[in-house]
């Protein structure tokens, strides 16, 4: 299987800038939050079943997904997120798996948000962590999501702790500054990875 580098960090933290860097080298991204979305397109299996567990109100005027609505049930009923979990993991890993199988890079790089929450580490062969201090955190999901600081404190307190995150890494990028000052670590990392894609070796 090609050299797989997974790209994870909290909300916030920056992780589709860091990615956007290394396509901007050449490099494939598979990024598990597209996949999860394209396996609950309208007219898939998956969300059928979702359909038909909870109803037509979880479906939009347009028949997609109405996902507050999901994020709503699941953080409530927390037997529901198992639920979904067992229905579109395998729907994901088999898409992930189809992807890599398929990239023409001398790697790819995997963007998991959930990676350690999902206890995927052990399916790449390096782990590179987007890492921030949690008020920036907080500022930007704020910013970008329009959400109540109460909201992002919620967001933020169900994904594993920056430390368990940083405990996992081979690789950190700090992404507190300007997304311009990521790019030397991000060439670096990319030298790096190349060497190890081609050797087995650091």
């Amino acid at each position: 299987m090609l050299f797989t580098v997974a790209l994870t960090g909290g909300i916030g933290s920056g992780k589709s800038t860091v990615a956007n860097a290394f396509a901007a080298l050449g490099v494939e991204i598979i990024d598990a939050d597209v996949i999860a979305r394209e396996v609950v397109e309208p007219g898939t299996p998956a969300l059928q079943a979702i359909v038909k567990r909870h109803g037509e109100s979880i479906l939009t005027a347009e028949g997609t997904l109405y996902r507050a609505r999901l994020r709503e049930i699941i953080f409530q009923q927390p037997q529901e997120k198992n639920w979904l979990n067992q229905l579109l993991h395998p729907l994901i890993n088999a898409r992930t798996q189809q992807l890599r199988a398929q990239a023409s890079s001398s790697y790819v790089l995997w963007v998991v948000p959930l990676l350690i929450e999902n206890n995927l580490q052990r399916q790449a062969d390096r782990v590179l962590v987007v890492d921030v201090d949690e008020a920036v955190q907080l500022q930007r999901t704020r910013q970008r999501d329009g959400v109540s600081l109460s909201q992002a404190q919620r967001i933020l307190a169900a994904q594993v702790s920056r430390e368990q995150r940083l405990a996992c890494a081979d690789d950190i990028i700090d992404n507190s500054g300007t997304p311009e000052q990521v790019l030397p670590r991000v060439a670096e990392l990319h030298q790096r990875y190349l060497r190890l894609a081609a050797t087995g070796r650091d």
